[in-house]
């Protein structure tokens, strides 16, 4: 199939060698692009866990090393595999999304044990830190990341193209419309790829979908099988 990858551009790079392997062509179409910041502050405190709900969070060579040393949770594999090269030494995932890291901590960690330290992007599908503070716990959240939305060039041509896009997000899933709707020539409508319920009801109701059974990188790839 030839596929449109909306992934940030290092993400995107790594996709589309998997999508090769898989037999599939892809053209590269960021909407948002990862933007380090270089001022972040995190208060000391004696955390007890670690909490990232992507793996950009992690990408941030202002991190402290003493933090490292403190349990990371995590909510998938690829999070799981940026924090184990950020060189978090106790690092381990759950849940598979916001909110499934959220049932964990609530099932597994005691508020009165110490506060959590939530690293996350200035754009989030959910709010952690509400959901953990509504059982009683302290978080402190520390923006690393601001994702910057991306215009791609060569729209029109992709779509004519393509068989389907990958959508990863709401947020780019509401980028994505948004751009199809400028268009000055009605847009081709292919098959889109979405890696949650959440994402697949940003799209308009004709367009047609297909959603990952679990809201990870295996399960969107087995969606092209």
């Amino acid at each position: 199939m030839r596929l449109i990858i909306t992934r940030p551009e290092e993400e995107a790079l790594v996709l589309m060698s998997m999508l090769a392997g898989r037999g599939h062509s892809a053209t590269l179409m960021p909407l948002l692009k990862i933007v380090p910041r270089t001022d972040i502050i995190i208060p000391p405190n004696n955390y007890q866990a670690v909490c990232v709900t992507s793996a950009n969070a992690l990408k941030n060579a202002s991190l402290n090393v003493q933090f490292k040393n403190i349990p990371l949770l995590a909510v998938g594999p690829q999070s799981l595999d940026a924090a184990r090269q950020a060189g978090f030494r106790n690092a381990s995932a759950h849940g598979g999304d916001l909110h499934g890291l959220v049932a964990h901590v609530k099932e597994n960690l005691d508020p009165e044990t110490g506060p959590i330290l939530y690293l996350s992007g200035a754009e989030t599908s959910a709010d952690l830190r509400a959901l953990l503070r509504a059982s009683g716990f302290t978080v402190s959240r520390v923006i690393t990341y601001d994702a910057v939305i991306q215009k791609p060039s060569g729209l029109e041509s992709a779509l004519v193209h393509a068989d389907g896009v990958l959508l990863y997000s709401p947020r780019t899933a509401r980028i994505w419309c948004d751009l199809v709707a400028g268009l000055e020539k009605p847009a081709a409508t292919p098959m889109y790829y979405c890696l949650s319920e959440n994402v697949a009801k940003v799209l308009p109701r004709h367009w047609t979908k297909r959603v990952a059974k679990m809201p990870d990188e295996s399960a969107m790839l087995a969606l092209l099988d």
